[in-house]
């Protein structure tokens, strides 16, 4: 058995598909109108098959994301992440926080609300 996707129903298609092409850097896979008012994106990274799965509904504005569930990247440098996060005009960012030597982190939440955690291994 392997994890396969996550799926986040989105308020803006367009706006999310921003976020998670030009923040979180992943690729679009396929794309599907499975029924009038629904579109789903699929995206991803070249050496995953892990994939977040973004779907709108026209009938569902308010999707609704709590607190104590996030989604998280690897970054190479965390530094070079909040830079690209605030030139997008994301000002709310929490952290970083360093719970432990080795480890680095902040949070951010994607149009829909979600949170999106960017996480930095410093032991290489």
């Amino acid at each position: 058995m392997s994890f396969c996707w996550v799926t986040l129903n989105v308020k803006n298609m367009e706006e999310s598909l921003t976020f998670y092409q030009e923040i979180a850097e992943l690729k679009v896979n396929r794309k599907m109108n499975p029924m009038p008012g629904t579109e789903i994106v699929f995206l991803g990274t070249d050496d995953s098959s892990t994939e977040v799965e973004l779907i709108r509904n026209e009938k569902n504005n308010s999707p609704a994301f709590g607190r104590d569930i996030s989604l998280g990247f690897i970054v190479e440098s965390l530094d070079k992440k909040i830079e690209q996060i605030k030139s997008s005009g994301i000002t709310d960012i929490e952290g970083p926080f360093q719970p432990a030597p080795f480890i680095k982190f902040i949070y951010v939440e994607d149009p829909s609300g979600a949170r999106v955690q960017f996480i930095e291994n410093l032991q290489k």
